[in-house]
């Protein structure tokens, strides 16, 4: 629509406005209560609504039509050079600001400074596709997010975390607040685990994994954020162990993660749902998660599947699951930290002490645990068998005694064989060697 034609077609409405008061014979006060009405009735105010008649009465229609701006500095006066110059100098260095290009056009003399206004020069550069978010998109790093699905299940899961309530299941029942995370297939759209917790620590991520591949078997790979529960390297190092691509999403582009995303907004109404049940603890929020899952989540129609329900889809895959034996399973998600034995052959880790041995005093050691198990952890040191530490016992004295065996218990004498055989040997010697002059034999009289 050219400007001259939208011009036509405001005079026309501003017409159809007034026209009941632009009537000679309306006396001021009818002509004033029916301006009032109008403007209500328009959304406008009462000085347009004179301002549009007294211009109508002064030059007729054309006194309706909006004035078309005269100065060089509008749309209207740019011409198709100018804009092929500024074109030019935004495929020089596409970060050039419009305010900038104006600059250099003025300063190479092509135009008259203030002849063009920023406004107006971006409106025609984008209409020409050269605006400034046009051209970065094909100039900055990185691709665009677009819509993906594999071709079979278990090729990738997606995980997120979502925020849920305040329960009362703190310290003298205390609000605290749990959190949801789901791993979901992104295939069918199955979750494979899905869980309240009251912390949102790595502990959260390694224990609904292990309950997925359980259940599930391994996916080929893992989609995460950039979260810290997801950056440990506990994370990396289990999925190299067992074969698993760890993938992350840019940072600050959730929409990689679409499905996950869109999975927790459907937790959104199951968390109001939950609410209104009367659900106070951890425990119940699993419970009725577990089942809204299963009975609704899962058996619902999905639009991104083609009406197709998750549960469906990720039955009716032709693709066999591919389970993992337990013991590589868990030494997997076992995590590691190093440690030197002390000079009592004890290492300290997790706030309490383990017993190591003598032999490892100095040295430095690998301890590998289960941070859902700490009763016990598995040393590990080069050269030698892997073993298990246990936790280390304080009594109320700084040491104490093992009870000995029946068996070598020792019996109390009720003298001392060694001074036995002292005396013994001294009277053996007093025969060999007799004294010339006894004490005893000695008369005081001779004195």
């Amino acid at each position: 629509m050219t400007a001259l034609r939208k011009s036509e077609e405001t005079a026309e409405k501003r017409f159809a406005i007034i026209a009941p008061l632009v009537d000679e014979s309306l006396d001021r006060a009818t002509r004033s209560m029916k301006a009032g009405e109008i403007a209500e009735r328009n959304g406008l105010s009462l000085r347009s609504i004179s301002r549009y008649v007294n211009s109508y009465l002064e030059n007729g229609f054309e006194g309706l039509k909006p004035k078309l701006p005269l100065r060089p500095n509008s749309e209207y006066a740019i011409s198709p050079d100018i804009l092929e110059e500024a074109i030019a100098l935004r495929k020089e260095v596409p970060g050039r600001s419009i305010k900038d290009i104006i600059k250099i056009l003025e300063l190479e003399k092509k135009i008259s400074p203030g002849t063009i206004a920023r406004s107006s020069l971006q409106r025609h550069m984008h209409k020409a596709g050269f605006g400034a978010k046009q051209v970065a998109m094909y100039t900055k790093r990185g691709t665009a997010s677009r819509r993906f699905v594999k071709e079979h299940r278990c090729e990738l899961w997606q995980s997120d975390i979502k925020y849920g309530p305040f329960l009362p299941i703190g310290k003298n029942g205390a609000k605290k607040q749990i959190y949801a995370i789901t791993w979901i297939d992104d295939k069918s759209r199955h979750i494979m685990a899905a869980q309240f917790y009251d912390n949102q620590r790595v502990e959260i991520v390694e224990d609904s994994l292990r309950r997925a591949i359980m259940q599930y078997g391994r996916p080929d790979s893992i989609f995460v954020d950039n979260g810290k529960q997801y950056r440990s390297n506990w994370l990396r190092r289990a999925c190299a162990k067992l074969g698993i691509r760890y993938l992350t999403a840019r940072p600050y582009h959730p929409e990689a993660k679409g499905k996950v995303e869109f999975f927790n907004r459907r937790i959104s109404s199951f968390i109001s749902e939950a609410a209104l049940s009367g659900a106070k603890t951890l425990d119940e929020y699993n419970r009725l998660l577990e089942v809204w899952i299963e009975e609704n989540y899962h058996s619902e129609p999905h639009s991104g599947l083609g009406g197709i329900a998750p549960k469906t889809s990720f039955l009716s895959d032709s693709r066999p699951l591919s389970f993992v034996d337990g013991e590589i399973l868990r030494e997997a998600f076992l995590h590691t930290e190093d440690r030197e034995v002390d000079k009592t052959g004890i290492i300290s880790f997790e706030g309490s002490k383990y017993e190591v041995g003598l032999a490892y005093i100095g040295r430095k050691v690998e301890v590998c645990y289960d941070p859902s198990w700490t009763e016990e952890v598995e040393i590990h040191f080069e050269g030698r068998e892997p073993f298990m530490a246990k936790k280390l016992v304080i009594g109320r004295n700084c040491g104490f005694r093992r009870e000995i065996p029946d068996t070598l218990k020792l019996e109390t004498p009720g003298n001392s064989r060694f001074l036995d055989a002292l005396e013994k040997k001294h009277a053996e010697s007093l025969q060999n060697n007799p004294i010339a002059t006894a004490f005893k034999d000695i008369r005081l009289e001779e004195y």
